[in-house]
């Protein structure tokens, strides 16, 4: 049976529309001005204001290999009294709907179905993003003074709040099921939307997919329109209002608040320039790109205009220029650039309240998108060489015949753009970014020589060109704002902008990490290339200063963005977004940086100390910028360009340049975004919600994406094709696991956390193609977390033989039972799978007993005993569980490799993972170390300062010793992995896991000694410092099972 047939189930309609939409308070009753008899418009949500559910059903089950039809029957199973109906009334939570569907999925499947996985789809942005022709209908019809609602079956997420992604602005009603007690199609919720409507049956419209709501609302006399399509639903819903829903011009929006403009004074304005014949009524929209001078269409009689203004208030120095504009687009046009026609200047701000010019409304299409979605490979070229040649064609004006020899300064170019910038960023600045600071320093020290002066854009982009709808054509280039006189190649640059950003970042879509071969679109590179030949000029070599400067110039205008929205002044919605991507793109700047200098870098003395910041919790004043120093006494003076899989290297400072760069934006990142948000990250940990994962933690791993700090732990002998990570060596990830180890919370931020490393290093060694599209992708996404199951309560499990878990073959399954515990991450809402140990054959020799299945955490049978605590700290919001495994069924395609291999499976996971803990533990000590060391310089006791006693001076001493003896072991270890593999490096690593916990431990001892009572408070990280570095001198084996392992191995050595 098709899968529209089965959503044609009356039960299954009542189900499925128990589940889509949102509440929203009671608006004001406007004014209507449409001409039919029609005050409201309802809406239904799935399949009406955005995607069927339907489809998310099938494609679910396609992607997670369930059987077809599975949800479905769980849904309708029960009728009015299923899990599903008793969801949407509110009768039960979540947890409890997920928990009892799961059973029936399972039931209904014979086997086990991610549920969480399903519903997390279901509600997930991606999935339930309202429909752009219905926001626009919404819009239309609001604008006319009609009524908006929505009238949905619904439920409550876990966080008690109901289920509704679409903006509630838009309705004066909303009506939930679950807030309500009753689902449509009952009538009683239909009458209740009426009655906060204000309305009859007879004054509104009922849009629906579903037959049987419709049904229910047209015998109450409610006008009705069944939806198939939207957009032809929204033609039948302009036939009945009898005005359109459609504005027609794209990239408008209605007029932002904020940025209203007197119509009445611009309408008088413009009769006289267009002549007092004009006759109708002046139809203003606001565009809705662009993020500096507000862009507006007009449309009076006959005319269609554009209008762009100065935004209001008060605004930095020569910013915001529109006569520069005007003047500029009339020179150009008359050059045979293509530029809207302009038609007057208005420099009297008693108009409309500043400066503005007219031009002529240019019909084409703008591409927002750099990617170029839904063109051929060659109709992309065909664009990006259009943009290239009219680039050209800017730079090719003779600017005498213009009359433009006056528009900008001769030479010169880049320092005073450099200045300008810096000016326009000061006055702009709300707080310190650190990159700005250091490029404003190191910019005007690196300008290169001007070759030419030419027109320059300033603002050159994808989305600035306006492209005829049929062929590749530039019609018009707009936003001349930032237009000088200036070097060419500043423009080039700026236009290749999108080539390293990722195509999620906001407010500039980027093409970073897409295939531009596959896609048709040049390289920047190529696109460089493609501008020399075309201006018949050489190339330089100096391109990643120009990245650089660019880059920190739309920091710069971010900044400014950022502060008018603060006032209100902003042009676009999303200028609010702009204070955080400031920073992000000032990173990005000084990247490029980076590049341009590295030849001075690699000439600085191999042992200049690398300065390292370490924060507290107690706020950025408890520690100067300047504290805490790695000094590399003993370190031998190899060149990074021989740094490779067969050299050691023991400073950061020696590590391949691009390993070195990614090194320093890690350091970056850490000090600009992680240390100042422990203290609210630990006091999240501390709340009641502190079993939710934090918000904070999310938006930074979303950033940490951005910056390509992501997945940097798998090594390359596992991912020698760097298909999901870094592709670093062991050793080079050891340096960057340092610099992450010093925080807590770090090692989630950048996906680099245990157990989710070592259970994905697992599946990508071992995991059939099938275990890893189900299982790793959304780990690798960050979108999922993860257990390692095998420690158990009644035997010692530091011989890992000992486990009694059992797995036993039933009817095609694998059947578990067992009772295991110190299952870290396990509470954690988002832990979709469970790596678990267990016996499959007791009788086999004593390593071919044990094997690895991977178990969906949805199964039925697992059941959480209780979180543990670790010195009282409960780790939250993954924790640490006591867990009982009875009967749970998994399929046997979940078995890893195969039965037996548990042991190899578990002994090939703990190698890389040791090296991680160990490093992880390096950094603790670091921090402890540096926070000691302020802690003692700034307290006095008997008489003279803690620095000067001689026992602290004593402890500093050791500690520092015991830190640089610990890294060497472990970086020697790492090394030996690389070169020789992990059985060869297994007395190194054994070694390293007997010495590092025990040198952490005693490292951060002697600094909370240094503390006094403040050491053991949640003041600072130390007290969590000890209680990790103490419990991983258990977890992944104990001490003693390390030492027994290096005795016999020396043994056999020597005899």
């Amino acid at each position: 049976m098709c899968v529209r047939r089965l959503f044609q189930s009356s039960y299954f309609h009542w189900a499925w529309r128990a589940a889509f939409l949102k509440p929203m308070q009671q608006g004001t009753r406007r004014q209507t001005h449409s001409g039919s008899t029609y005050r409201a418009v309802i809406f239904d949500m799935g399949g009406v204001l955005i995607p069927s559910p339907a489809n998310v059903a099938a494609e679910w089950e396609v992607q997670n290999h369930i059987p077809s039809g599975t949800i479905l029957k769980a849904l309708v199973k029960g009728g009015e009294n299923g899990p599903w109906m008793r969801f949407m009334r509110g009768e039960i939570t979540t947890e409890d709907f997920l928990q009892e569907f799961g059973k029936l999925c399972s039931e209904i499947s014979k086997t086990s179905v991610p549920v969480d996985s399903f519903f997390s789809r279901l509600t997930s942005k991606q999935v339930a993003k309202q429909f752009p022709v219905m926001t626009e209908a919404i819009s239309q019809i609001r604008s006319k003074g009609l009524q908006t609602a929505v009238l949905s079956n619904n439920f409550r997420l876990s966080d008690g709040k109901s289920f509704l992604p679409v903006d509630r602005k838009q309705f004066d009603v909303v009506v939930e099921s679950c807030l309500e007690g009753v689902c449509k199609p009952d009538p009683r919720i239909y009458q209740l939307c009426l009655a906060r409507l204000g309305l009859q049956p007879s004054e509104s419209i009922f849009l629906d997919d579903l037959g049987q709501n419709l049904k229910a609302a047209a015998s109450l006399g409610i006008r009705t329109i069944k939806v198939d399509d939207p957009e032809a639903a929204v033609k039948e819903l302009e036939a009945l209002l009898g005005f359109p829903l459609h504005m027609g011009i794209p990239n408008t929006r209605p007029v932002r608040k904020t940025m209203e403009i007197p119509k009445d004074a611009l309408e008088k304005y413009l009769k006289g320039l267009l002549g007092t014949q004009i006759t109708g009524p002046l139809e203003l929209l606001q565009f809705d790109h662009g993020q500096s001078n507000p862009t507006y269409y007009i449309r009076l009689s006959s005319h269609e205009l554009v209008l762009r203004k100065k935004p209001p208030g008060s605004l930095l120095p020569s910013a915001h220029a529109v006569e520069r504009e005007f003047r500029v687009m009339k020179a150009l046009a008359n050059a045979g650039v293509p530029v809207p026609r302009v038609l007057d200047l208005c420099e009297d701000s008693s108009v409309i309240g500043t400066p503005f010019y007219l031009m002529e409304y240019c019909p084409g299409l703008i591409y927002k998108d750099p990617s170029l979605p839904g063109l051929e490979p060659t109709q992309r070229r065909a664009i990006y060489t259009a943009m290239n040649r009219v680039l050209c064609k800017i730079h090719s004006v003779d600017l005498h015949a213009a009359g433009l020899d006056d528009y900008g300064k001769q030479g010169d170019y880049l320092p005073r753009q450099v200045r300008t910038w810096t000016k326009q960023y000061r006055a702009a600045e709300t707080s310190t970014i650190p990159a700005m600071e250091r490029l404003i320093q190191w910019l005007p020290l690196h300008l290169p020589r001007q070759q030419r002066t030419t027109v320059v854009h300033g603002d050159f982009r994808l989305d600035n060109l306006l492209f005829h709808p049929d062929k590749a054509e530039v019609l018009a280039v707009l936003d001349w704002e930032l237009s000088t006189l200036g070097d060419p190649l500043a423009d080039v640059a700026y236009s290749c902008l999108t080539h390293y950003l990722p195509p999620s970042f906001p407010m500039l879509r980027g093409v970073s990490g897409c295939d531009l071969a596959r896609l048709g679109i040049p390289t920047a590179e190529e696109y460089f290339s493609m501008y020399c030949c075309h201006m018949g000029t050489p190339p330089v070599d100096c391109w990643n200063f120009y990245m650089a400067f660019s880059f920190f110039r739309v920091a710069a205008i971010l900044q400014g963005v950022y502060k008018r929205s603060l006032t209100g002044q902003a042009s676009s919605a999303t200028a609010e977004q702009s204070g955080k991507l400031a920073e992000s793109i000032a990173n990005l700047a000084w990247d490029f940086a980076v590049k341009e200098g590295f030849r001075i870098f690699k000439e600085m003395p191999a042992t200049k100390p690398l300065r390292r910041s370490y924060h507290t919790w107690a706020g950025p004043q408890s520690l100067p910028s300047s504290t805490g120093t790695r000094s590399y006494s003993s370190v031998p003076g190899a060149s990074s360009a021989h740094a490779s899989k067969r050299a050691l290297v023991i400073s950061p400072e020696d590590l391949s340049p691009p390993v070195r760069e990614l090194y320093d934006r890690l350091q970056r990142f850490m000090e600009q975004r992680v240390y100042p948000l422990e203290p609210e990250l630990q006091r999240h940990q501390a709340s009641a919600g502190r079993w939710s994962p934090s918000p904070l933690i999310e938006d930074l791993k979303e950033e940490a994406k951005a910056e390509g700090l992501w997945n940097l732990f798998l090594p390359l002998e596992t991912d020698p094709e760097k298909n999901y990570g870094a592709g670093l060596t062991n050793m080079e990830y050891t340096h960057l696991c340092e610099v992450m180890g010093m925080s807590l919370y770090a090692p989630e931020i950048f996906n680099c956390s245990a157990p989710d490393t070592g259970n994905m290093e697992l599946l990508v060694r071992y995991g059939t193609e099938e275990q890893k599209a189900r299982w790793l992708t959304p780990l690798l996404e960050g979108k999922a977390r993860s257990c390692f199951a095998m420690t158990e309560p009644q035997v010692a499990s530091s011989d890992a033989t000992n486990i009694e878990a059992s797995i036993r073959e039933e009817d095609g399954f694998y059947v578990i039972n067992g009772h295991k515990w110190w299952i870290s991450g396990i509470l954690d809402p988002r832990c979709q799978l469970c790596v678990f140990m267990g016996k499959t054959n007791p009788q086999a020799p004593r390593h071919q007993q044990q094997s690895v299945l991977l178990v969906p955490m949805d199964t039925p049978g697992i059941r959480v005993i209780r979180p543990l605590t670790v010195y009282g700290l409960e780790d939250a919001p993954g924790g640490h569980g006591e867990v009982r495994f009875e009967n749970v069924r998994v399929p046997k395609e979940n078995m890893v490799l195969g039965p037996g291999r548990g042991f190899e499976i578990a002994q090939g996971r703990l190698g890389p993972g040791r090296i991680h803990h160990c490093m992880r533990l390096i950094g603790f000590s670091e921090r402890a170390l540096a926070l000691m060391k302020t802690r003692v310089k700034s307290r006095v006791a008997f008489g003279k300062p803690l620095v000067e006693q001689g026992t602290i001076l004593a402890d500093i001493a050791q500690s520092r010793a015991e830190i640089e003896q610990a890294r060497l072991l472990v970086l020697k270890a790492a090394h030996l992995m690389d070169v020789a593999g992990n059985k060869a490096a297994a007395l190194d690593i054994a070694m390293i896991k007997m010495v590092t916990p025990a040198m952490a431990y005693r490292v951060v001892d002697r600094a909370i000694q240094a503390f006094g009572a403040a050491g053991l408070s949640s003041d600072y990280p130390l007290a969590q410092f000890f209680a990790w570095a103490r419990a991983l001198r258990l977890a992944d084996g104990p001490d003693e099972v390390h030492r027994a392992t290096v005795a016999k191995m020396e043994l056999k050595r020597r005899m």
